[in-house]
């Protein structure tokens, strides 16, 4: 035994490092770096925290559209009646996990002025820091995804009795609590039922039908909304105005809309969008659709015009267009539901309740005055109809042509209740333009159809039918203005004549821009009566820009420069000067006033040709 002592006392091995060499193996030292060698630091490394972590939340303001919620806990925790459960729900990305950490704090909220639970975070507590960072012991957190047995809560109920180490509170965070079992589930409803007082419960989950009532019961509730698109654009431009980054207003709103309400989502594609372009350079709207994969809405709107008129080949073409720069056929379909629901709600509503553009808010509230509700409610179900056609078509695009085509057709038939009515007095059962005017659905195929229809028009129409204006006589917007004086319409006259300013005049379309003060109703009046009048379905579409003079304008500068030219004729600066304080009332063309006094049928009337 004692020569073993001995051995264990003797060691014969080298040592594990040469104290004399710099190297732990025994090397010789390296080489000095020189200047220009020295290590710099990785550049977009791991270190790089991502914008939805980088910017979530640190207090309740913080909070984006959950000014409801945020209000409520603020009462609550003011005076006083804070409950022991709180039940966070909503989609994923609207904040319930951070809300949640962020309850812990103000639970345990502590300074050295502040000794009470409060939502008002004017520095940074005592407990707040080690909340934060996951390890504090009195905030325990559970992942009910990993951990969702009956003995997993158990263990975690068995320190609720015990009184918290630092805090105020022991605060119990489950996460995804929709997941836990049955057997765990019944663990917790006795504890929650009648809980310590030093101890609260705060449960997140996104499927809040899956969490027995027994649980609900004993918790208080906040259903955390969506945020609109509005609201997430503006944390969105906070955000890239911090990282310096320049992205186009529309691909912002494409962001937001494409996030559906997460920010957490809108967060992701902003830094994923950002590095679409070069450092300094502008992100431009057009490589975030790329790079989402949506079809250009300006495009699709146009295309859904196209369908409300009827026009099948210019939608198939322009489909194809969007087809090959890279959009997904069912987006497209989407993207059309999305304009039939906006049209619907800019017809019962206004255009002002579309979240999107004013400009493509005031063409979908041009189509839904065009037409009527049951028209835009068939061709919501039709689009439903082919949404799930094109995704279990074997080739899609060729579902979305074949959809397009019967969207054209339904689009020009009449419904029930019109046909009905066509039916008993007469008239005939085609689409809404006339017989033997071009026909809706374009090209060939198109064309033989309306001869068709024309000849079960011909059968049917009786010999007294109403006289209708021809569409192709309407070629200028001269004409439009001639037609409603021809049918005295004086109200609607005066309105197109002072606040219709022209931008393009087409057969069956007209684009202008609205005067200010132009009545809501004008676009709709006008269309009803041009179908009235003409048998055709007009679609009127509105501009923020670019629009002529309306007729009034024009009348009023001409009378303006005339007024001008008359004030700087030396005869008059004459007589005005001779009669200091005379001003000159109105100006009167001798001829119009001969022409005015004399009889009827001697010249035409001044308004005739006025609108000449």
């Amino acid at each position: 035994m004692a020569g073993m002592g001995d051995d264990f006392e003797r060691d014969d091995s080298p040592p594990e490092r040469d104290p004399n060499t710099p190297d732990m193996f025994g090397g010789p030292p390296p080489a000095p770096k020189a200047p220009d060698q020295e290590e710099s630091p990785p550049v977009g490394g791991a270190a790089y925290t991502v914008i939805a972590r980088k910017y979530r939340p640190r207090s309740f303001d913080d909070l984006y559209g959950q000014e409801a919620m945020v209000r409520t806990l603020r009462n609550a925790f003011a005076s006083g009646r804070i409950a022991h459960a709180f039940m966070l729900t909503g989609v994923r990305g609207v904040g319930k996990t951070t809300t949640a950490r962020l309850l812990a704090r103000a639970l345990n909220y502590e300074t050295d002025a502040v000794h009470e639970p409060t939502l008002d975070f004017r520095e940074e507590g005592v407990h707040c820091r080690s909340i934060i960072e996951g390890r504090h012991m009195d905030v325990l957190e559970l992942d009910a995804a990993s951990r969702t047995g009956v003995g997993d809560i158990r263990e975690l109920l068995e320190g609720v009795r015990y009184a918290p180490v630092e805090a105020r509170y022991k605060v119990y965070i489950i996460d995804e609590v929709h997941m836990l079992s049955t057997g765990a589930f019944n663990a917790l409803l006795k504890t929650l039922e009648e809980p310590p007082p030093h101890a609260k419960f705060i449960f997140a989950t996104t499927e809040i039908r899956k969490v027995p009532v027994t649980i609900l019961s004993r918790t208080q509730r906040f259903d955390l909304r969506r945020v609109e698109p509005d609201v997430l654009v503006g944390n969105l431009e906070m955000i890239c105005e911090n990282e310096g980054a320049r992205v186009e207003a529309d691909g912002l709103m494409l962001i937001a809309r494409a996030a559906e309400g997460s920010v957490r989502d809108g967060q992701s594609m902003l830094d994923q969008a950002i590095v679409q372009a070069e450092p300094g350079q502008t992100v431009t709207a057009a490589s975030i659709r790329d790079m989402l994969g949506l079809a250009d809405r300006a495009q699709t709107i146009g295309l859904f015009e196209q369908l409300m008129r009827g026009e099948a080949g210019a939608a198939i073409e322009t489909f194809r267009q969007l087809y090959g720069y890279g959009a997904n056929p069912d987006q497209v379909v989407m993207d059309l539901l999305d304009h039939a629901h906006g049209a619907s709600v800019a017809k019962a509503i206004g255009p002002n309740a579309l979240v999107m553009p004013k400009e493509q808010a005031l063409r979908l509230a041009a189509v839904g005055a065009a037409v009527s509700a049951g028209v835009l409610s068939r061709v919501w179900q039709l689009l439903l109809k082919a949404y799930d056609e094109v995704r279990r078509a074997p080739d899609a695009a060729a579902a979305v042509d074949m959809a397009l085509i019967r969207l054209a057709y339904a689009a020009d038939l009449p419904g029930p209740e019109e046909a009905l009515k066509r039916l008993t007095s007469g008239e005939p059962m085609g689409g809404a333009g006339p017989t033997g005017g071009p026909s809706g659905g374009g090209g060939p195929t198109a064309r033989q159809g309306g001869i068709a229809t024309s000849a079960v028009a011909r059968q049917a129409m009786p010999l007294s039918a109403p006289a209708t204006e021809p569409v192709a006589e309407l070629k200028t917007f001269e004409d439009l203005l001639a037609l409603i004086d021809r049918r005295r319409d004086i109200r609607l006259k005066m309105d197109v004549e002072r606040f219709l300013r022209p931008i393009s005049f087409r057969p069956g379309a007209i684009e202008y821009e609205p005067a200010p003060g132009a009545p809501n109703d004008l676009a709709q009046r006008l269309v009803s009566r041009l179908k009235d009048w003409t048998g055709e379905r007009w679609l009127l579409s509105t501009q923020g820009g670019g629009g002529a003079e309306s007729l009034w304008e024009k009348q009023k500068r001409e009378q303006r420069e005339v007024r001008a030219e008359i004030e700087q004729d030396p005869f008059v600066q004459a007589v005005m000067d001779a009669f200091p304080g005379a001003e000159i009332v109105g100006v009167r063309n001798l001829e119009t006033a001969a022409e005015a006094a004399a009889p009827a049928d001697a010249a035409p009337p001044e308004e005739d040709g006025d609108d000449e």
